[in-house]
């Protein structure tokens, strides 16, 4: 994990400013000589930039604040350290013994597949994926907020009792705000709700997707870890885990389920190791080798699935014919600057939407 100090800390640890979305744990799997990887970019600015470039396992897959939240009116890097304490610590050890061929304990299948959970919800792609829909379900939330607030203030006036905040399950990663609107001489009053689809809507989606039921579905699945053909390896990306939907030859999506009889899950581990579930089904013997067609077809679809960042152990020639380039000057740079002022934008807007002095 690239830790930056940024500001103070009252307990003394530095502040964790730069975000991996693509944990540096994760991507050593894939270090080759002097423990660097090769990354190839989807989007560049220009021609003349190289197809694939060496980088350090800590200089990539990662953005300032990308996770970094307000709370009490301080920054705070508590779900940066949530997700190493829970997801990424655990699973060195296993990620470590699963790339070697070493036996896995029961524990370690379970690490393993925490983190490939985990390694779903906590990337870029994931949120540019998800925000229309989580736009498109934006109303019936704040519905559902309005109504709720109204049986509590009837319920406190009934009772005499004072009105009490909500406690519900990670309601305070939310960003929405309730507020009343008194219109003079009338009785009573209309209360209106207000919610920012941005950081805090990712931050509550993905702690409410790893405690509930759908990553506690992963583990009642039966895993294993696949070889590729002889002669090829694998590689990953910035979106490494592919929920497939196989329909036929030449006829799939990656909008499989998390829980989905039919559907299957793969997280490449290493150049030599696959993470591999198929819903329902009793998967392949652990070191099963796939044949060739079965290996082509899955690094395809690994490339095809990337974000924005394509990783390997060596520069891999097949990967600008499945996934050419797109050279966009214009667009790579509006995109870099969209990141750059992210932990702005992002705090700005919740800070104006919780500002008692604007009316909703």
């Amino acid at each position: 994990m690239h830790r930056e100090t940024h500001g103070g800390s009252m307990s003394g640890v530095p502040f964790c400013r730069d975000n991996h979305y693509t944990p540096c744990v994760y991507l050593r799997g894939f270090a080759g000589p002097g423990k660097r990887i090769f990354a190839y970019r989807t989007l560049v600015p220009r021609t003349e930039v190289p197809l694939w470039k060496p980088s350090s396992t800590r200089g990539v897959g990662y953005l300032s604040h990308l996770y970094t939240r307000i709370a009490a009116g301080q920054e705070t890097d508590e779900i940066e350290t949530w997700l190493k304490r829970d997801f990424e610590d655990p699973a060195a050890e296993p990620l470590r013994k699963a790339i070697s061929g070493e036996r896995l304990t029961t524990k370690d299948w379970t690490c393993l597949i925490s983190f490939l959970a985990a390694q779903i919800v906590r990337t870029p792609a994931f949120f540019v994926k998800n925000v229309p829909r989580w736009q498109a379900d934006a109303q019936p939330l704040l519905n559902s907020v309005v109504r709720e607030s109204v049986q509590r203030l009837e319920a406190a006036k009934k009772s005499g009792h004072p009105l009490q905040p909500p406690q519900g399950v990670y309601s305070e990663y939310l960003p929405v705000r309730v507020a009343a609107q008194i219109e003079p001489g009338k009785e009573g009053a209309t209360l209106k709700a207000a919610v920012v689809v941005g950081r805090g809507y990712w931050l509550f989606a993905m702690r409410r997707l790893l405690a509930g039921s759908a990553a506690k579905a992963l583990h009642e699945n039966q895993w294993s870890i696949l070889a590729p053909y002889e002669g090829l390896s694998w590689f990953t990306s910035d979106a490494p885990v592919i929920l497939l939907n196989y329909h036929a030859d030449g006829k799939y999506d990656f909008n499989g389920g998390w829980g989905s009889h039919g559907s299957e899950i793969l997280l490449p581990l290493g150049p030599g190791h696959l993470l591999y579930t198929h819903i329902g089904y009793r998967p392949p013997q652990r070191g099963m080798v796939l044949p060739r067609n079965q290996t082509e077809s899955i690094r395809r679809f690994i490339a095809e699935h990337a974000y924005r960042m394509i990783f390997a152990a060596s520069p891999e020639n097949s990967v600008s014919g499945w996934r050419p380039r797109t050279v966009n000057d214009e667009l790579f740079h509006q995109e870099q600057g969209q990141w750059r002022t992210w932990h702005v934008d992002q705090t700005g807007a919740e800070k104006g939407l919780m500002d008692t002095s604007r009316s909703l």
